[in-house]
């Protein structure tokens, strides 16, 4: 990894990557990186300014014409160069990433393994952006429908899957002709560095690929300074829906296009005929991995009355059983909490719901950044966990008089990104899966599931758009309409 130790410190120091070269921000500011479960001061990351967003949007700008002119075979090869280097360097990576964020192992070895599988199918897509022949009525004209790059592509990822998500906001926005501006997540900067680090060695040349990293405080400039940029021609973001609110709404102020991934309450619904065992398995694993800290985790698990209690013991015994320890101890199955306001956040929502009646089965109190993986019984409206995202390692339950009620209050929710249905006769599961509103949804599967060529994204506050291999060629490319006209054309005037 291209870091750097201060003299004076010992620290490593992270750059900003602008124009083929890293340097420090403006002024040489940089802000602390300390690290939440010890609070040991651990890196000096570079604090972009305006400034610095605007040079790196102006650098990704000159290079588009280079970028956009290589073959695709040229773009492929970059990024299955990235991929291997970033495999090859995976237990470093993932080291660093265990430090910035507090996950487990496992969680961050995931992340190296899915994010080099983005790389490499992005790769596969190289001659993916195809045009087509289009029918005219006009004597001797042929019509082409042609994709061609959009321009200047801004990725703001987050810290939760900081690998995953930061390949998937540069990836297909490269192969296809895009140059790029990364923004790295305050939370894990280190670590998304990796990626544009693996992207330069692989051979992007000067200016395909950007970093900008930045202090708290001066997120909301940067950003919009990136979005307002009249180079960029696509946002990609990642994150919660009051951010993803407001860049939406930059976006529509300067007519750039958005591409919106937001956060989720997906629910988990179970029919009388369901498989109880698998049911209780899937949902723990959607509600308690990487501490429940994932877009798509399980949050609401919406149970047939006939078999809630049957449902509710067993996800209970699971979530006890689950190991609760540090990051590096290989064990560990659930890790500490990014921070203590998102522990906080989780204990409000618990205590709340258990003021207004609801019973805790499972977990529910916290040693430091450590939230025991936590089960809620009798849910209902009006709790505050029935409908905010918790982002965090519990799950509610919530019972259903049959099928049509389970449909109602699955959908009784702004958002709409994961979901998923378990029925031992899949016909009528897949009905009710129709009836969700979510942009995904799987039956008898469990609702975190995520590979690179799937079209991954969600409805209503969820966002919208498409991430994910084929699908994102809509969201990258831009469709012309381009005629040649063969021999004399006759015209009115």
């Amino acid at each position: 990894m291209s870091e750097r130790a201060t003299e004076t410190t010992g620290l490593a120091t992270a750059d900003l990557f602008v124009g083929g070269q890293y340097v420090p921000a403006e002024g040489g500011r940089y802000t602390d990186f300390v690290r939440a479960l010890t609070g040991e001061r651990i890196a000096r990351v570079a604090a972009a300014s305006v400034a610095d967003a605007n040079r790196a949007a102006d650098a990704a700008a000159a290079a588009l014409e280079t970028w956009s002119g290589l073959p695709p075979a040229a773009r492929r090869e970059v990024l299955a160069g990235a991929a291997r280097l970033l495999a090859e360097r995976a237990d470093e990576i993932a080291r660093v990433m265990g430090e910035e964020m507090g996950a487990t192992r496992p969680w961050c070895e995931f992340n190296v393994h899915v994010a080099t599988g983005m790389l490499a199918e992005a790769a596969a897509q190289a001659y993916s952006a195809v045009g087509e022949i289009i029918p005219s009525d006009v004597p001797g004209l042929t019509a082409y429908g042609v994709r061609q790059p959009a321009g200047v592509v801004v990725g703001i990822a987050p810290w939760n899957a900081p690998l995953i998500l930061g390949v998937r906001a540069v990836a297909m926005p490269l192969v296809l002709g895009n140059t790029v501006v990364l923004k790295a997540s305050e939370q894990t900067p280190r670590t998304q560095a990796a990626i544009v680090d693996v992207l330069r060695e692989a051979g992007a040349p000067a200016g395909a690929i950007n970093l900008i990293s930045n202090a708290p405080q001066d997120a909301p400039a940067v950003v919009e300074a990136l979005v307002a940029h009249p180079a960029v021609r696509r946002v990609n973001f990642t994150g919660s829906t009051r951010v993803g609110r407001v860049i939406g709404e930059l976006g529509g102020r300067h007519l750039t296009r958005v591409l919106l991934e937001l956060g989720g309450k997906a629910p988990f619904v179970v029919l009388p005929d369901a498989d109880l065992a698998e049911a209780a398995a899937a949902a723990s694993f959607g509600a308690f991995m990487n501490q429940g800290q994932i877009c798509m985790s399980t949050e609401r698990v919406v149970v047939d009355r006939s078999v809630a209690d049957d449902l509710s013991a067993r996800l209970a015994a699971r979530a006890a059983g689950l190991a609760v320890g540090a990051p590096d101890d290989p064990q560990s199955q659930v890790g500490p909490m990014v921070h203590a306001a998102a522990r906080d956040h989780v204990l409000d929502l618990i205590a709340d719901a258990q003021q207004q009646g609801a019973e805790v089965i499972a977990g529910g109190t916290a040693d430091g950044l450590y939230l025991r993986p936590t089960v809620v019984r009798g849910v209902r409206p009006g709790m505050r966990i029935y409908g905010e995202e918790s982002f965090g390692p519990v799950v509610s339950i919530t019972e259903a008089d049959g099928a049509d009620e389970a449909v109602r209050i699955a959908n009784d929710t702004e958002y709409g990104l994961s979901a998923a249905v378990f029925g031992g006769d899949v016909t009528a599961a897949l009905d009710v899966a129709r009836r969700i509103r979510s942009g995904i949804c799987h039956v008898n599967g469990a609702t975190v599931h995520d590979e690179p060529q799937m079209p991954f994204g969600g409805v209503g506050a969820s966002g919208w758009g498409r991430f994910g291999s084929r699908a994102a060629i809509e969201e990258f490319t831009e469709l012309r309409w381009i005629t040649v006209q063969a021999g004399s054309r006759p015209y009115p005037i």
